[in-house]
């Protein structure tokens, strides 16, 4: 074998090393597992925080949560350990607590779930396992295992719904209305 030949392999051999330290070199990292908890930068976190509604001047509900969520393009909003105030127009206040809940800032409709407590400011009192509020009809819905106590008056349903504070009461789905005797 000439020099040549031995010079053209020394050539080779240095050439394929060099290809071997620049492909482990250049090798691009592992891409994180698609399970991996990704940080959601269109949700923004606030914590003790309020949000409400008003019409034509006049407060039409707010509601305060230790823990809100709030999505910064749809502006929907998931709420958790919450209190608030629905307002009538007659003056009379219904006041909530419910575990968790969600805002539609597009439909402006709310939901509340988990322990929903509702009482009036007359004194009556609400139950159920959920509460919704219809913003385009403003009607107030308690749904599922509904019951309603007022003075000497009960009543239970699927569903009790209201357009004025639960003054007056259309209840729907095995339907019970009692009045007089034992409330409880």
């Amino acid at each position: 074998m000439s020099k040549m030949h031995k010079g053209l392999i020394a050539v080779a051999v240095a050439a394929f090393a060099a290809l071997v330290v620049w492909a482990v070199a250049t090798v691009p990292e592992t891409p994180a597992k698609p399970d991996a908890p990704v940080e959601d930068n269109k949700v923004m976190r606030y914590d003790g925080n309020e949000i409400s509604e008003e019409k034509n001047g006049r407060k039409i509900w707010d509601l305060t949560a230790e823990h809100i969520d709030v999505n910064i393009e749809t502006r929907d909003a998931v709420l958790e350990n919450l209190q608030g105030h629905f307002y009538a127009e007659d003056g009379r206040v219904v006041e909530v607590k419910a575990s968790k809940g969600t805002y539609a800032e597009g439909t402006k409709d709310i939901v509340l779930s988990g322990n929903v407590e509702i009482k009036n400011s007359d004194g009556a009192q609400l139950n159920s396992d959920e509460l919704r509020w219809d913003a385009q009809k403003e009607i107030l819905a308690a749904i599922g295992n509904a019951k309603a106590v007022k003075e000497d008056m009960l009543a239970t349903g699927d569903r009790i719904e209201s357009s004025d504070g639960f003054n007056k009461i259309k209840i729907s789905g095995k339907a019970y209305l009692r009045r007089g005797g034992e409330t409880k």
